[in-house]
């Protein structure tokens, strides 16, 4: 057996081994440095398989910016776990169910895809002293297009419906609301308030001056 292989074995068990510790940690802190170190053996299973810019780009992009944000709002938000986990045993059947056939999918997809997708980038590779790099992106620009852009347009939707869904209007903050500017009738545009006209009440002997108070008192 090959060194590679042993690596390529050991750091598998250890991504398998984070990946279900993210899901049964009993912290969210914990279940998020788990995925952190998921993502680093998945790196690394990419280095072994010289593929060294998607090995760097999930280090940089997932480790390095997406995880950082994932612990930050962890970390400020109170998150009562007991809640979390109160109805945790009542959802495992159908979780495991839905999370087999996942995994089947899945397998099928790369047990059937894997040699059309690896068969044009060694190809690619074969032909040219390009790097994986530009291999990859060759590929993923030319014959793999409709899915990238289907792949982009799918991440454009779930963006506007995470902004859907937590955008919430506070009580003190102020917002234009065009339906109901559009409701509102000639009547309740202006108030006329009647009221009796306010006139200045003559000065009092006791709000005199105070220089003409002596005035008619002689030595």
């Amino acid at each position: 057996m090959e060194f590679t292989t042993v690596l390529f074995y050991i750091f598998a068990a250890i991504l398998v081994i984070s990946a279900l510790r993210v899901i049964t940690a009993p912290n969210p802190v914990q279940a998020a440095l788990f995925l952190v170190l998921s993502f680093f053996n998945a790196a690394a299973i990419w280095m072994l398989l010289q593929a060294e810019f998607l090995a760097i780009l999930l280090v940089l992009v997932y480790v390095g910016a997406v995880m950082v944000l994932f612990l930050f709002v962890v970390m400020m938000l109170d998150i009562n776990i007991d809640v979390l986990r109160r109805d945790f045993k009542r959802f495992v059947p159908i979780a495991t169910i839905i999370g087999a056939i996942m995994v089947i999918e899945a397998a099928l997809i790369l047990w059937h895809g894997y040699a059309g997708i690896a068969a044009p980038v060694q190809a690619a590779a074969a032909a040219s002293d390009w790097s994986n790099t530009r291999v990859i992106g060759k590929i993923m620009y030319t014959d793999y297009i409709f899915a990238f852009e289907v792949a982009g347009l799918v991440l454009l939707v779930a963006i506007i419906a995470a902004l859907a869904l937590t955008l919430r209007h506070g009580k003190d903050s102020k917002r234009q609301v065009i339906g109901d500017q559009l409701r509102v009738r000639a009547s309740e545009r202006v108030r006329v308030v009647k009221m009796a006209a306010e006139v200045e009440a003559p000065p009092t002997e006791d709000t005199a001056a105070p220089g003409n108070a002596g005035a008619g008192q002689t030595n």
